[in-house]
Parts: C-alpha cells; sequence; structure tokens
C-alpha cells in the first residue's frame, strides 16, 4: 500500500492544527475532557513534563531579516497510547508557561487524535469547540485593537 504525498501533507497539517489547538486550550478545559473519556487508556510516560526555555524569533517589519526576540518558558511532555489495534501512538505536548499538567493532557489528546477509533470523537466535541472559542477570542482582541487606532497621516506644507 502507498500513501500519497498529499495524504501525508493533510495528516501533518491536521496535527499541526490539533496541537495547535490543544497548546492554547485553557489547562481546564483539556482536564474537563480528559475527565469524560469513558475508557480511559493506559498511558505510558515516554518523557516527563519539563520545563525549559526556546528561542523566539521575529522579523523586522514582519517580512524583513530574522532575528532573535528572547526567550520564553515552555513545558514539553511525550506519551505513547497502544491502541486496540495494536499499534503505539506517540503524542507530544509543548505548551507556552510551566503547567506540567497542560503538556501532559496536550501530549494524551494528540496521541488520541492519532488513533482514527476517537479521532472524530474528539475532534467534534474537543477541538472544533475549543478551536471556535480560540477564534472568537481572536476576533474579539482584534475587534477592540481596531477600535483604539489612530490612522496617522503627513500633509505637505507649501513654503
Amino acid at each position: 500500500m502507498t500513501v500519497a504525498a498529499s495524504d501525508l501533507d493533510s495528516d501533518r497539517t491536521d496535527r499541526q492544527r490539533w496541537m495547535r489547538v490543544l497548546a492554547l486550550a485553557l489547562p481546564d478545559r483539556l482536564e474537563a475532557a480528559w475527565d469524560a473519556v469513558t475508557d480511559p487508556p493506559a498511558v505510558r510516560t515516554l518523557r516527563p513534563p519539563e520545563i525549559g526555555t526556546a528561542m523566539v524569533t521575529a522579523r523586522a517589519g514582519g517580512t524583513g531579516a530574522r532575528f532573535n526576540l528572547g526567550e520564553m518558558t515552555l513545558t514539553r511532555c511525550a506519551v505513547a497510547i497502544d491502541g486496540a489495534d495494536g499499534t503505539t501512538r506517540v503524542g507530544h505536548g509543548h505548551v507556552a508557561g510551566r503547567n506540567r499538567r497542560h503538556a501532559e493532557l496536550a501530549a494524551v489528546f494528540d496521541a488520541l487524535l492519532q488513533d482514527p477509533a476517537h479521532q472524530d470523537r474528539l475532534e467534534r466535541t474537543l477541538i472544533a469547540p475549543l478551536a471556535a472559542e480560540q477564534e472568537a477570542a481572536r476576533h474579539e482582541t482584534s475587534r477592540r485593537a481596531a477600535a483604539s487606532r489612530v490612522d496617522f497621516f503627513t500633509m505637505v506644507r507649501g513654503d
């Protein structure tokens, strides 16, 4: 069986999307979702939650040369879950800040979302609602920022 490159790209972008949603989610929401899992799988910790720093880079003007903006605190975790089909799925969680449980839950849900037996249900009940909430929050922040926007212009003065 061969896998088309477009299928791999689709899987990668889906995973990137849900990992972003999980990383930005409120830890309480992930905890409630984990408590709601009816038959939780056994989770093996591959890398316990670790707190460290990561260098944040930026671009001058958004498109110019890259430069190091500074460091941020990051917590990461890796877990493994054995699926009903006998495959092991490895989940990774990377979250901003120092919340170990948040990184652990993000890793667990990453692993579960890779399992076709759980993916559709979790997409509907966890990822889609969280993504909608995050998009609404981004929209509200943009709306409030736009309300305070000041347009500056320059007029050429005559002699």
